[in-house]
Formats: C-alpha cells, structure tokens, sequence
C-alpha cells in the first residue's frame, strides 16, 4: 500500500457547525489529489463545543485521518505549529475548517511545493483584495501597509487561510515562532524572509463563508501588538550538534526515545543540527547523549542556507 505524499493540516476552534459542508467542499478535490495519498491533520484547538465529536464523525472515514487535541484555546499560530509538528509527509498545505479558499486550487500549490518552500494562497488581483465590503477593503490595505512598514514582507496576502509548505521548512518556521494568535502568518513570511526560503504565491479564490468565530475587533488589537514584537524578537531554539553526515534514521531512533515528534535536522558543511522545540532542552540531551553529540542554541544567521530534512 502506498504511502501518502501529502498532509493536510486543519486547525479548529469551535467548528462543529462548519465541519460537513468543509469536507463537501473539500471532496472533490480530495478525489483529485488522492484521499489514499492525502493525510488530514485536524487540530482541535481547546474548541468548547462539539468539534471534537463531529470531527470524528465527518472525517472518521477517511484512511489517513488524525486528530490532534489542545487541552486548551491556544490561539490559530499554535494550532499550526501543532500541525505541522504531527504531519508526516513531504508537502503540506495548511486550511481553514471551512474550506473558503476552493480547494481546487491545492493542486496549484503542491504543484508550486515541487519548486519553493513556501507557496501561500493569494486573493490579491493586481495587488489588490476585494472584500464584501469597502471598509474591509481599505482596512486590508492598512493593515498590509503596517505589515511592510514592521516586517518589511512584500507577501501582498499575508492573511490568507490557506498556505504551503514543504514539510521540513515549515516545522522550521513552525519550531521558532513565538506569535499563537492570527499574525502567526507574518511571522512566518518574516522567518522565510530572515531564512532566505523562496515563496511563490498562489492565486486562489476566496468564497466568504459565515459562522466565523474570529472576534474582529479583538483580532486587530492583537494583531498589531505581534506586528511590533516580531522584528524585536530574539529567534534562537535548542539544537543538537552532531557530526554532518548523521544518520536520519539514527536522528529518528533518538527522537522517539527522547519521546519527542516534530524535528528538524539542518546540515551544513561542518555540521548538522539537530532542532528542538523551544521546551524541548531536556530532550535534546537525551539525544545528544545517545548520539554523541553536543547541545547549545542556534539563531536565524545559523540555521540560513542550510539542507532540512524533517525527523
């Protein structure tokens, strides 16, 4: 039986209403890319009602599902990194539960991972996106302008809920964000900018689907709290530092004893590191330990230019 080549992360907050007519939407696409070559990583961010449950009922069929659980609202950027801490496989687009980005177009965007990093959907036309609404419109357009005036990130469409990654640059961005709430998606076109990852975007269409849960108003405040903090933070993660031709295989062995999941190994000419979780320190010796290797702290300016593999 074949394994699958792609995965598809879905986070959830509070999305029991919208979950059946997402996987409608979903569906045929889903035949199109292969249901037997697709997993479908749902994260369950801390949701209060029944998204748990309906989740199970609505994608339980499916050969290649998982759900993954937070005890607790931990905001959209952690329910990401989440996500593409438990996917497998080598291509992954990242998708809101209800599907409002038509998922025709994930066929462009793993098409689009066979060449860059990172291939995010965009629903700029001439540098420009249209809402329902002129407010939305002109608020859009401001918010892109403090995007570029704090982060210096050309993405026109930065807040679009749909984005690709190839599997190890996107734990990378995954293992050294800080931002858990919506500007987790500057931050990672901040970190692929700092990490010199190509990003191609996308065109998608964008259908707006009601039953949103996010809070406007409280979206924003929030927003542009992170969109100061980002350029001020201080991007570093524990690394194991082991000789440059470690084997993955023994990097993996070490990573389940540790007992920990979501890796990434950079190799660079002299060495190949090994990166943790922010909280992951303790763990890390224990692979240092087994794999004869050293444990410190890495930065962006080390972790550029180098070859990722995901563990």
């Amino acid at each position: 039986m074949a394994l699958p080549t792609q995965s598809l992360v879905i986070p959830a907050y509070n999305e029991a209403a919208r979950l059946a007519e997402g996987l409608e939407r979903l569906r045929p696409t889903l035949e199109v890319i292969g249901p037997e070559r697709t997993e479908i990583v749902m994260v369950d961010d801390g949701s209060t009602d029944t998204t748990l449950r309906v989740a199970h009922q609505v994608y339980g069929h499916l050969e290649h599902f998982r759900l993954v659980q937070h005890p607790h609202n931990l905001g959209k950027g952690a329910a990401v990194r989440t996500g593409l801490a438990h996917a497998r496989f080598p291509k992954v687009i990242v998708a809101d539960a209800d599907m409002s980005i038509r998922p025709a177009h994930f066929v462009d965007i793993l098409d689009t991972l066979s060449r860059v990093p990172v291939a995010p959907g965009s629903r700029a036309v001439n540098g420009k996106i249209e809402y329902a609404t002129l407010a939305r419109t002109v608020s859009g357009s401001a918010f892109h302008a403090l995007v570029r005036h704090y982060t210096k990130t050309t993405v026109r469409d930065t807040q679009c809920g749909c984005k690709g990654f190839q599997l190890a640059s996107g734990r990378l961005m995954a293992l050294l964000g800080f931002v858990t709430g919506f500007a987790y998606d500057v931050e990672m076109f901040y970190l692929a900018r700092q990490l010199d990852f190509a990003v191609e975007p996308v065109a998608v269409t964008w259908d707006d689907i009601g039953g949103s849960k996010v809070s406007i108003l409280k979206a924003k405040s929030t927003l542009l709290g992170d969109l100061r903090s980002i350029p001020h933070t201080r991007y570093q993660c524990p690394v194991v530092v082991l000789d440059a031709h470690a084997s993955l295989d023994d990097v993996r062995r070490g990573a389940t004893s540790a007992r920990v999941a979501g890796l990434v190994i950079a190799r660079g000419n002299t060495n190949a590191l090994v990166v943790m979780p922010r909280d992951g320190a303790v763990a890390a010796v224990g692979i240092a330990e087994s794999l004869g290797g050293s444990v410190r702290t890495a930065d962006l300016a080390e972790l550029r230019g180098r070859r990722l593999e995901a563990v």
